[in-house]
């Protein structure tokens, strides 16, 4: 009798054993299945701060400016000039302002002028040694070149012309970039050079690329590989200049107040000599 009980309880164990293995089905093992990420929260572009100062908007590292105004801000006595540092971190509005994504430069008919001029000006001069020294530089030697893109936005009421970059050599403008609206065209020192657009609308950029090497100045107008004018001049002492150059006064106006002026927008300013 032990003998069969053992055996019995041996054939259970057997029975259990083979109940718990049991045959491996065909349906693979569930595996939790993770649920989907929640997407990342987005992130917002901390926009660039606003510039507060024209050299924030263009690289004025080697330039000067000069204002129809004194320093005291009357339209009197001795135009006010800005060199560096101080230009770094300096605005003068309305004159002289950031204004968008470009710089400003306004010149009233009824500002100071400079000595040897009967026209006001807003206007950058060319200067080396981060700002320090005048330029001075030769048609015939090296290369030249200056691009801005802007947009005239005034001109005055009467006379409307507006000068808006140039070459200038120790006594004259050399060459410029003139308009007397609606024609938009280079001039060589008072004589009417090719036109570069005859129906310029107020407010429209433009490019233009002013180049001098071996003896000769080419204007390029909008990105063209051509350029619009050749001027052939051979001389030294020349620098560039950008900004309004309002080519009225009150002599020449009815109305002779600060409302009434020629204006620019620079949007970008490049010089490079090679």
């Amino acid at each position: 009798m032990p003998t069969l009980r053992l055996r019995a309880a041996v054939a259970r164990l057997t029975l259990l054993g083979l109940a718990a293995c049991g045959t491996e089905t065909s349906e693979p093992a569930q595996r939790a299945v993770p649920s989907p990420s929640s997407a990342p929260a987005a992130v917002t572009a901390t926009p660039a701060p606003a510039a507060d100062h024209p050299a924030q908007v263009l690289d004025l590292t080697n330039w000067k400016v000069t204002f129809p105004v004194n320093a005291a801000g009357e339209t009197s006595g001795r135009p006010l000039e800005i060199l560096q540092p101080q230009l770094g971190v300096y605005s003068n509005a309305p004159y002289f302002m950031v204004r968008g994504n470009g710089v400003q430069f306004r010149a009233p008919v009824n500002g100071v002028t400079t000595s040897g001029s009967r026209y006001p000006r807003s206007e950058l001069r060319e200067m080396t040694d981060n700002g320090t020294k005048n330029a001075s530089w030769s048609t015939d030697s090296g290369v030249h070149t200056m691009v801005i893109e802007q947009a005239i936005t005034a001109v005055p009421a009467a006379k409307r012309h507006v000068v808006a970059g140039q070459i200038h050599d120790g006594n004259d403008d050399v060459i410029v970039i003139r308009l007397e609206y609606p024609k938009l065209y280079v001039d060589h020192n008072s004589v009417d050079g090719p036109v570069l657009t005859p129906s310029y609308t107020l407010g429209t950029r433009f490019t233009v690329k002013i180049e001098a090497t071996a003896g000769a100045i080419r204007v390029y107008y909008n990105g063209s590989a051509t350029p619009a004018d050749t001027f052939a001049k051979v001389g030294s002492g020349n620098y560039f200049k950008a900004g309004a150059y309002t080519q009225s006064n009150c002599t020449r106006e009815t109305v002779c107040t600060a409302d009434n002026f020629g204006e620019v927008v620079i949007y970008r300013l490049e010089v490079s000599h090679q």
